[in-house]
């Protein structure tokens, strides 16, 4: 059975940037984490992927498939504030490129993948939300996930923020 993303991701991505996430979302299934891609943050940015865990830590990913992508990133700093974790998700030949200082190495995690799987390279040290923080992220999470699924049983409904 052929697997084929959400028509909502990565649509102006190239396919190996669906690829990772494939790889990345079947690693994060088996960690019990369950993500949703190119979800909207309220500061006007868009995680790759979103995850929650069975605690309700969120995870933001941030794909990059292209070396001039990766080094160009300079908005990736804007998600941190609305996650517990935030992981670079790559494939192999640009893993070697996050060790460099300004990736800060020693926070963020790594994960190198392909379509079929995905390896966490460095774990990410968890920066817990505040509350409040917390309590919003969850209840957008939710209902961005809600609503994508509502939208599939009725593609009227649509998937505005």
């Amino acid at each position: 059975m052929a697997t084929q993303l959400d028509s909502r991701c990565f649509t102006d991505a190239p396919p190996i940037a669906g690829e990772v996430a494939r790889g990345v979302t079947r690693l994060f299934c088996r960690q019990d984490l369950f993500a949703v891609c190119e979800m909207p943050l309220p500061n006007g940015r868009r995680a790759d992927l979103m995850a929650i865990d069975a605690k309700g830590a969120l995870t933001i990913v941030e794909i990059k498939v292209a070396k001039a992508d990766l080094l160009g990133d300079g908005k990736w700093l804007d998600y941190l504030d609305y996650c517990d974790r935030f992981f670079w998700a790559v494939p192999p030949h640009l893993a070697r490129i996050l060790e460099e200082e300004r990736y800060l190495p020693g926070q963020v995690g790594l994960i190198v993948a392909d379509r079929y799987d995905a390896a966490v390279i460095r774990e990410a040290v968890p920066r817990p939300m505040a509350p409040a923080r917390r309590k919003a992220e969850l209840l957008h999470f939710a209902r961005r996930a809600a609503r994508r699924l509502s939208a599939q049983v009725d593609p009227s409904l649509g998937d505005s923020n």
